[in-house]
């Protein structure tokens, strides 16, 4: 891996010999290319704030501002980097990949469990830089055959992790390795919206949005989704210009 395509971490830990260790193995790591730390969450965010980073390496029970909570500010970023939980602990598992987590180690990890998380990471990223630039077709694998799904025919989108599942017109839907921003950012112009951090829908196909005690939804076919508070005036917006353009069925 070139230079050009190492990876930028951030490790997070309150336990300094955790932390050391850490960054150890990942530097020993060619896939990394750099790895800058922080010692409680809040130092973390403020670093995510004025940089960039491809992956957040973050421990869960730390003093005031927990991994868990950092995580969850995380999915308010347009473009946040990949989290990896690394703890002592095993029970917050699940709440982890409720966070859009990409992994989830045990204390200490092994070189070899780590390198398979960035290998997951960084096919991902791959994965998402060899993508056409429209994206008007996405290739899907079923069953050993690749199909090609196009974009017209997706009704919403929903995010997981890594990956995203394509929800169609038909009621099929397909796993792909592609990150939810990836799509709200080339699909802007092509009749999609962004209406919650966990799902993008095809405006042509919003058969009702509604609003109920300050809590919006859209309705798709017989699916009702969350819109979330800062995106329910721009999507009411749009579903008006679309409408008036015939564009509403």
């Amino acid at each position: 891996m070139t230079a050009a395509t190492q990876l930028s971490v951030l490790a997070v830990d309150d336990e300094a010999p955790a932390l050391d260790e850490l960054v150890f193995l990942l530097q020993a790591d060619d896939r990394v290319g750099s790895v800058d730390v922080a010692s409680d969450a809040t130092a973390a965010l403020r670093k995510l704030r004025d940089h960039d980073y491809d992956v957040l390496m973050l421990d869960v029970r730390m003093p005031r501002l927990d991994g868990l909570e950092l995580a969850r500010l995380l999915l308010r970023f347009s473009d946040p980097p990949s989290v990896v939980f690394v703890t002592a602990y095993d029970e917050h598992a699940l709440e982890a990949f409720e966070v859009r987590a990409s992994d989830y180690l045990l204390k200490p990890p092994s070189a070899d469990r780590l390198a398979e998380t960035l290998d997951r990471i960084c096919e991902s990223k791959a994965a998402n830089r060899s993508v056409p630039d429209d994206l008007s077709m996405i290739p899907v694998d079923t069953g050993g055959t690749t199909r090609l799904i196009d974009r017209s025919d997706i009704a919403w989108v929903e995010a997981q992790g890594d990956y995203v599942r394509l929800h169609t017109v038909s009621g099929a839907n397909y796993l792909v390795r592609l990150t939810i921003s990836l799509l709200a950012d080339r699909w802007d112009d092509h009749g999609f919206a962004r209406i919650h951090r966990g799902y993008l829908v095809s405006i042509r196909h919003i058969t009702e949005i509604s609003t109920e005690a300050g809590t919006s939804t859209v309705r798709i076919g017989r699916t009702e989704l969350p819109v979330a508070r800062r995106h329910t005036r721009e999507l009411r917006d749009r579903l008006v210009r679309a409408a008036r353009r015939g564009g509403l069925r």
